[in-house]
């Protein structure tokens, strides 16, 4: 190439780069390139200067910050939680359930009952190595920790996650809130409130205070609240009688009572010996118990048998069970709120009464021999004393409560007898009778005379009552025998049967039921309204017998029995309405009445009660202070609620016949002395 040439390419190249736009799409070329250089399939994000996979790792830097801002909204968060924590002032109702009280009429204490049993007992009359035992087997570090132990809430929290069991740990402060101020479900929310509480708790009280609490208000079975409670109920004896192998036992029992109880069942019982030795073994383990006293205790402390929910026993537990249904049908509580306890009863229920009643009964039931004699087996005496304002002061209800919880004066399937007729009587007197469809009716008085011969066919305005069978009714007394004819007041004194049926005939079965629910006998009662209605196919209980028969001692004022004077919880009466008084005779009928069934010389009046096919035996008495039913009748309340025949009873047939009379001397000859 030659020295001209090399300078006309110079030249060219100048001016081309000279020359009009070209320099700018030249530069705007250059620009566009370096751009291309920063787009994104080429970024310098997150940390510039760095290549490949380094670039995405963070730095020192952005760890540090991260984890101090974490930290900084999780202690903001804590923090502004625990302040607005607060410890409620009311504790869960079932950790202050208490027992029901029941009171005699007088006020003095006759039973206490309730699904659970609380008493409460001071830290310090809880013996060391049984609190040592409680210590050693649920929070070893109670005295020292804050309140909450950080492992055992990571360890629930764990468990919680991974769907397994509940034993995570907890301190006896987190187990005490969670108690008596949570509920019991497995929540996170809950599990944290729990921890926050439970630190600002263990603040606020001493750790003995705690654990006092703690002590009083834990669930160990048996419907027992409190240690001092368990005690009783496994091993008969107060908290301050345990020694550390019972206190081991009890201990295990907080980690769930229905699976360490030994008497619920043989896994019950694995389960409760392998947690009872490792108690005592961790006792040593912590120091508190020694090596020595460790080996005293070889054998398993085995706890007695379940007692009965209720501690009403004897005739108490009839009571118990009437004063109960009582208040809470009448004072409208409900089954969840009565089984809290806390209430206070107050009956109307008088001891001597119950006592002297109870002993009449039991010389007639002792004189019977249910082993040797089958005739007697299965044999009931009902009995109950009415007011005449209402108030039941003694109930007989059977052999014992505990063994029988049958209430054998309130059964409403044993027939009332003859000892319905003296409402026959009353009505009759009331109303007066009438003999044809139509008309007046017309006056009866104690001495009007009607046919008292056996055998003789009932009559009505048309003619004999014939039965849907198509044969005569015809009335009949006892023995067959005949009276001829007689005044009504003879022939209810006398228990004749006849005139009576037919009494009931002309005032109208209606007017005699009528009559007798005025006074107090239930409609759902009363048998069919055929002539046998006037002589008791009725089936009223001891209890409402006595009654309606207050009714005639009481001026013909009748009020509905009832046993409870007055309800308290706490201290605080609960709404308890009385029963009101209602007139049911007119007080000369009532008086009229009260003078037919009063022999000469008695200071009371009197009625027996027999039935035709002898299933049941009455004997009712009154006096102005009160009345007394007595009956006395065979059921195998295995079977059936039929009642059985009574004409074999008692090695002598003939004197078993005056048996509810004999009780009823006995029990007001006892009431005289």
């Amino acid at each position: 190439m030659t020295k001209h040439d090399s300078l006309d390419r110079a030249t060219q190249a100048v001016r081309a780069a000279l020359a009009p736009g070209r320099g700018r799409r030249k530069r705007t070329g250059t620009r566009s390139a370096r751009l291309r250089l920063r787009l994104p399939g080429r970024p310098d994000y997150p940390r510039p200067g760095r290549h490949g996979w380094q670039r995405w790792v963070p730095s020192w830097r952005h760890v540090l910050g991260t984890a101090v801002v974490f930290v900084g909204l999780l202690t903001a968060t804590v923090a502004i939680a625990y302040a607005r924590t607060e410890i409620p002032d009311d504790l869960n109702a079932f950790a202050t359930q208490q027992d029901n009280v029941y009171y005699w009429a007088d006020g003095t204490p006759m039973a206490r009952t309730g699904w659970v049993s609380r008493q409460e007992m001071s830290l310090e009359k809880v013996p060391e190595h049984v609190r040592g035992a409680v210590l050693a087997a649920e929070n070893h570090s109670f005295y020292s920790d804050p309140g909450v132990s950080f492992q055992g809430v990571t360890r629930a929290f764990w468990r919680t996650v991974s769907g397994g069991d509940t034993q995570g740990g907890s301190t006896i402060t987190q187990q005490y809130v969670k108690n008596v101020y949570l509920s019991q479900d497995r929540s996170f929310s809950r599990k944290f409130t729990e921890m926050l509480m439970a630190i600002k708790l263990d603040r606020q009280r001493t750790k003995d205070q705690i654990l006092e609490d703690y002590l009083n208000t834990s669930w160990f079975g048996r419907g027992s609240y409190g240690l001092q409670r368990a005690a009783q109920a496994y091993y008969g004896k107060e908290v301050t009688q345990l020694n550390a192998s019972e206190g081991a036992f009890l201990a295990a029992l907080l980690k769930g009572a229905a699976l360490y109880d030994p008497t619920l069942g043989p896994e019950n019982r694995e389960r409760a010996v392998e947690r009872w030795k490792w108690t005592l073994d961790r006792m040593v383990e912590v120091g508190g118990l020694s090596r020595s006293e460790r080996a005293r205790y070889t054998a398993f402390p085995e706890p007695r048998a379940a007692p009965r929910t209720t501690s009403a026993s004897g005739q108490d537990g009839y009571l118990v069970a009437l004063a109960e249904s009582y208040a809470k049908r009448t004072g409208k509580i409900p089954d969840a709120a009565f089984d809290l306890g806390g209430y206070q009863i107050y009956t109307t229920f008088d001891k001597r009464r119950t006592t002297a009643l109870t002993a009449a009964v039991r010389k007639s039931r002792d004189s019977l021999d249910p082993t040797a004699r089958a005739d007697d087996r299965h044999t009931k005496f009902g009995a109950a004393t009415i007011a005449p304002d209402g108030r039941i002061l003694a109930v007989h209800g059977g052999p014992d409560f505990q063994r029988q919880a049958f209430n054998e004066s309130n059964t409403a399937t044993v027939p009332a007898g003859s000892s319905f007729t003296p409402f026959v009587y009353a009505a009759a007197l009331e109303h007066g009778v009438r003999r044809g469809r139509t008309g007046p009716r017309t006056p009866v008085t104690p001495w009007t005379l009607y046919d008292g011969n056996d055998d003789v066919p009932l009559m009505t305005p048309e003619g004999p009552y014939w039965d849907r069978g198509g044969k005569m009714v015809k009335g009949r007394n006892d023995g067959g025998r005949s009276y001829g004819r007689i005044p009504l007041r003879d022939a209810l004194a006398r228990g004749v049967h006849t005139p009576l049926l037919q009494l009931g005939m002309d005032v109208g079965l209606d007017l005699v039921r009528s009559t007798a629910q005025k006074s107090g006998m239930l409609a759902a009662n009363f048998g069919p309204p055929v002539p046998a209605f006037s002589l008791g196919n009725s089936t009223p209980s001891a209890i409402r017998t006595a009654s309606a028969y207050g009714v005639f001692a009481g001026g013909g004022r009748h009020t509905d029995p009832y046993s409870v004077r007055r309800i308290t919880r706490n201290g605080e009466p609960v709404p308890l309405p009385r029963p009101r008084s209602t007139r049911a005779l007119s007080p000369a009928v009532a008086d009229r009445v009260t003078e037919a069934l009063t022999r000469p010389g008695d200071d009371f009046a009197g009625q027996t009660g027999t039935t035709p096919d002898d299933t049941a035996r009455w004997y009712v008495g009154s006096t102005e202070e009160a009345s007394t039913a007595v009956v006395v009748y065979r059921m195998d309340l295995t079977k059936s609620l039929a009642p059985l025949p009574l004409k074999a009873l008692g090695r002598n047939p003939a004197a078993a016949r005056r048996m509810p009379a004999e009780i009823w001397d006995r029990y007001t000859a006892a009431l005289r002395r």
